[in-house]
């Protein structure tokens, strides 16, 4: 079974998160689809397989050379993003993309244009994959769940290239930030890894944001419209009162790179008792600080003129990974060295999010981040190109191959 086929299979799977079930896996679908990958990967003669209660999938490939080599990992996510239905995902390929407009459902009038995603035109004359509009495709990260398990297939079946030991693993809940958080390092047992759950082919990852939720509740009085002079507090008004004073540009749609933001998720309340969530984001851990800070102090000063309204949780949610991955850099080099040597340009970007190889890295397993190929993750106009899947498998192989090498 080649990397498409294996993709299109998984994608039926309907393995959305849920960070409401307060469940582990969050949603019983991850578990199912892990179940069958642990059946495919039994059939494949894989070792020390083990699917623990919690949906976390492991295996090795045993080395097939006696020379001392360190154990490395690939690792990819079960689930799909909560943001739009994985239920029923209907994928098209798309042969030997001419440009222009993609029609993904007609009825609909749904279409992938490359007016509003001009990435298109970087892949005219390749065969995509895309949606039928419904659903979101499931690039993220049934992708790299394909390219891992058919790069250890192609390993299996050419004994010629050398490699040590390979352990691969499969993770649910990385797109609720549950990952890495029950992943166990010491049982993995690799001296370093790789997640292949990036983006457009080349892409090459080992920084990415610092990030915090902030929930501020604003507590108001309630009093009848027509008697409310010097008596009532409107929550409402408050919560826009304090929402203006953080910096407008500062916000997801008006940055880019390295530039950190506030990014207001939710609001929800009445006169009585408003509650809105941020998320705080950036590279540098100073500036991070700064931004958490600010809100604080935001808050104080609302509290000033509204004493006793205003009250702020902040919660850390994972740190940048550079750190953890600047004094091993020669895992980057390694996988700079096995893009080109498959004639893929590499392209060192930083994660604007998250990724599991963070939390990883901090937990004792440096994990930086190569690309799965897919485009416009998390919603209805999703896809990916064949030819980036297929580079993303051989980049695995290539690394195995290299690193038994040096």
């Amino acid at each position: 079974m080649n990397v498409v086929d294996r993709f299109l299979q998984y994608v039926k799977f309907d393995t959305q998160s849920d960070e409401l079930t307060n469940l582990w896996p969050s949603t019983p679908g991850q578990m199912i689809f892990a179940q069958h990958l642990e059946k495919e990967l039994q059939a494949m003669g894989l070792k020390e397989i083990s699917l623990d209660e919690n949906g976390y999938l492991m295996a090795s490939l045993p080395a097939n050379t006696d020379k001392p080599i360190p154990t490395i990992g690939f690792i990819a996510h079960l689930d799909t993003s909560p943001d739009m239905s994985g239920h029923h995902v209907t994928p098209r390929i798309v042969t030997q993309y001419k440009g222009g407009n993609i029609i993904l459902n007609e009825e609909k009038n749904i279409v992938l244009s490359p007016r509003e995603f001009p990435e298109l035109d970087h892949y005219v004359g390749q065969d995509l994959i895309v949606t039928d509009g419904n659903t979101l495709l499931g690039a993220d990260d049934k992708a790299g769940i394909a390219e891992i398990i058919t790069a250890v297939d192609y390993l299996i079946k050419h004994p010629e290239i050398k490699h040590g030991k390979i352990r691969i693993a499969f993770n649910p809940d990385e797109e609720i930030g549950q990952g890495a958080h029950k992943f166990d390092v010491e049982q993995f047992g690799a001296k370093w890894a790789y997640t292949m759950d990036g983006g457009e082919i080349g892409e090459l990852e080992y920084e990415n944001f610092n990030a915090a939720q902030a929930k501020i509740t604003f507590t108001g009085r309630n009093v009848h419209p027509g008697y409310a002079k010097h008596k009532m507090i409107n929550s409402i008004r408050i919560a826009n009162q304090f929402m203006a004073m953080l910096p407008r540009w500062e916000t997801p749609e008006h940055t880019e790179g390295y530039e950190g933001f506030y990014h207001l998720t939710s609001i929800e309340g009445n006169v009585e008792q408003t509650t809105i969530t941020y998320i705080i984001r950036d590279h540098d851990r100073d500036r991070f600080e700064r931004r958490k800070k600010e809100l604080e102090h935001l808050v104080r000063k609302v509290n000033n003129e509204f004493p006793n309204s205003t009250a702020i949780e902040i919660k850390d949610q994972y740190y940048n990974m550079r750190e953890k991955i600047e004094p091993v850099k020669f895992i980057i080099d390694i996988a700079e060295e096995a893009m080109r040597n498959v004639d893929v340009t590499p392209h060192v970007v930083p994660i604007r999010g998250g990724t599991d190889g963070a939390q990883l890295s901090f937990k004792g397993l440096p994990c930086p981040n190569i690309f799965a190929g897919g485009l416009n993750f998390h919603g209805r106009y999703e896809y990916i190109p064949v030819k980036s899947m297929e580079k993303a498998t051989d980049v695995i192989v290539e690394i195995a191959r290299l690193v038994a090498q040096r």
